[in-house]
């Protein structure tokens, strides 16, 4: 049903104007003679689209705005109207022309002048009317604390009140001991952590690597993270995002061999479609030099992080990350694991030893250094820890990092000038990736000409794309649920944190 206004709705906002069409197919029974079964006739539904893009979400007041028009015939002149009174509120120039393929262009209109909280949509004689979008000054806090919250909601081994968790609401879930998959007789206790797919599966790397980005976003957009989200630890004095964090490390540390240090790769769900998901049984898998790696990085900057909420606490991080950094090393050769060399900066970072700045020696030394920060994530990770220690540095090292740092910025802010739809890549993943890099720098040197180039992304993926898909929330007028792209970035935990991360420098 929603699928049906959502093209009744498309078609009035697009009235007769130009508009992309896209097919949807649908299926129904025809009348047949008496006696015989009803043929089935599969045909296309045209679904217009407008070729007047913009975030469905809205726009900060204060921030800029801009409108991209796509298509083969575009206006010159723009007007804003107000979806409430629909009275003209503003009239915009549009700016050159750029080809986009398939006999289409794009045009780029700014209303930033428009202040005026309040829900608006676009129209121009050619192309008709957008979709509708908001002016409001805390636009993204909503969003925001959505995304951080649905850590909270994939908590497995507690139980989710209807007061905190709606919908979402359960008892503990997984509460039994799990079985070893290389022992059986085996058990352990690996309560806690995250669902992080369908199956309700705890990975131990995937884990990680989520933690890790939310870290990020702490460490350098620590006034955007609150303590007000709606989880059972909020109002303890401590940022929601860290006391999440926290939880999924309780978990990781009970995937912690103790005899060995090593780290099990996962928790995984035994599902055979005879019980609930969440009562069924759960199997451990063996011991990984990836996750013992992985586990050694996400401890030690969290231990480093964690000291002023509880020393004890961070304290026990830390001799955790030791100990599976110590058996990596025994394990694999640490001078040609650029896990090893992210894991190593978090440790040299936290406590200063010169067993990690050997290791982290040799990669800088390395001819190809500089093609490892530019290509592997852990080699620009543990760069961008190196230059933040207060430990001793190399000068010079921290000199290159710095201008490999700017060098690789200024790359994604020239792309981003020279697109169509003022985004440096029109795929999900490498716009959150880059974003992270913009981040990271705008954090080291403020530049607000990266703020808006962030915004601009944000804008990308709420709808000012050539698709005009909201592709993070469900809840505007087209949105990833009405297309066959798959899940939306907030259901993809990975994505979703780097969204945090990115959406952390502009929700103030």
């Amino acid at each position: 049903m929603k699928k049906a206004l959502l093209i009744i709705l498309a078609v009035f906002l697009c009235g007769c104007s130009q508009k992309t069409v896209q097919n949807e197919t649908e299926v129904q029974e025809q009348e047949a003679p008496a006696g015989e079964p009803a043929p089935t006739v599969v045909y296309d539904v045209p679904v217009s689209i407008p070729g007047t893009l913009i975030d469905q979400n809205g726009y900060r007041t204060g921030a800029e705005k801009a409108v991209i028009f796509k298509g083969e015939e575009l206006p010159d002149v723009f007007q804003v109207y107000n979806l409430e009174t629909n009275e003209l509120e503003y009239t915009g120039q549009l700016r050159s022309e750029s080809s986009y393929g398939d006999g289409e262009s794009t045009k780029i209109g700014y209303f930033t002048d428009l202040v005026e909280d309040g829900q608006y949509y676009i129209y121009s004689d050619e192309m008709g009317s957008s979709y509708s979008f908001r002016i409001q000054n805390d636009l993204y806090d909503d969003i925001f604390n959505k995304a951080c919250k649905t850590y909270y909601l994939n908590r497995c081994g507690t139980n989710l009140t209807e007061e905190l968790a709606g919908a979402d609401a359960h008892l503990a879930c997984h509460t039994a001991e799990a079985h070893l998959q290389e022992d059986p007789s085996r058990t352990l206790d690996v309560t806690g952590g995250w669902h992080l797919n369908s199956h309700a599966d705890r990975d131990v790397v995937l884990g990680c690597n989520i933690a890790q980005n939310l870290l990020m976003a702490y460490e350098m957009n620590a006034n955007a993270l609150t303590d007000d989200t709606g989880i059972p630890e909020s109002g303890n004095g401590i940022p929601d995002i860290l006391d999440e964090i926290r939880y999924e490390i309780e978990w990781l540390m009970k995937m912690q061999d103790e005899r060995s240090g090593g780290v099990y790769g996962s928790a995984v769900t035994v599902t055979d479609n005879t019980r609930d998901l969440m009562q069924a049984q759960v199997e451990v898998t063996p011991v990984t030099m990836e996750a013992t790696i992985h586990f050694a990085m996400l401890l030690a900057d969290f231990g480093y992080q964690y000291q002023s909420f509880d020393a004890d606490f961070a304290t026990a991080c830390l001799k955790s990350a030791d100990r599976a950094y110590s058996l990596y090393v025994k394990n694999e050769n640490a001078t040609e694991s650029t896990h090893a060399f992210h894991a190593a900066a978090e440790l040299y970072r936290a406590t200063g030893s010169t067993t990690y700045e050997q290791v982290l020696t040799a990669f800088f030394n390395k001819t190809d250094f500089d093609t490892l920060f530019n290509e592997d994530e852990d080699v620009f990770l543990g760069s961008v820890t190196y230059i933040s220690t207060s430990q001793k540095v190399n000068v010079s090292v921290c000199d290159n990092i710095m201008k490999l740092l700017m060098k690789k910025a200024s790359s994604i802010a020239s792309a981003s000038k020279n697109s169509n739809f003022m985004v440096s890549s029109e795929d999900q993943t490498q716009i959150l990736d880059d974003m992270r890099t913009i981040t990271i720098t705008d954090h080291i040197i403020y530049n607000y000409e990266y703020t808006t180039i962030i915004e601009n992304h944000a804008h990308y993926l709420m709808g000012r794309n050539p698709q005009a898909v909201n592709y993070i929330t469900d809840d505007t007028e087209r949105t990833y649920l009405d297309t066959d792209e798959g899940t939306g970035i907030m259901n993809q935990p990975l994505l979703n944190a780097k969204f945090i991360f990115m959406l952390s420098v502009i929700k103030e």
